[in-house]
């Protein structure tokens, strides 16, 4: 099993989300748990496809996500 960096946005109507390592890898959805069951199908179905493809898979970076605190 392999773990992803996914990084989630919200909009002004739902959620994005995409995924640093896999290019073109993004699903949306209206609520946080929808839209993370939904990035978690599309990450399967970007690594069926290229597999299908005979692409190589890149591995899960090392992602480091945090958040930073600045003076507004």
């Amino acid at each position: 099993m392999s773990e992803y960096t996914v990084v989630i946005e919200k909009s002004e109507h739902n959620f994005g989300a995409w995924v640093p390592d896999l290019d073109g890898c993004v699903a949306t959805g209206a609520t946080l748990d929808e839209v993370t069951a939904n990035i978690r199908e599309a990450i399967e179905f970007h690594i069926e496809g290229m597999l299908l493809h005979g692409e190589v898979v890149p591995p899960p970076s090392s992602s480091i996500v945090t958040t930073v605190q600045v003076a507004s």
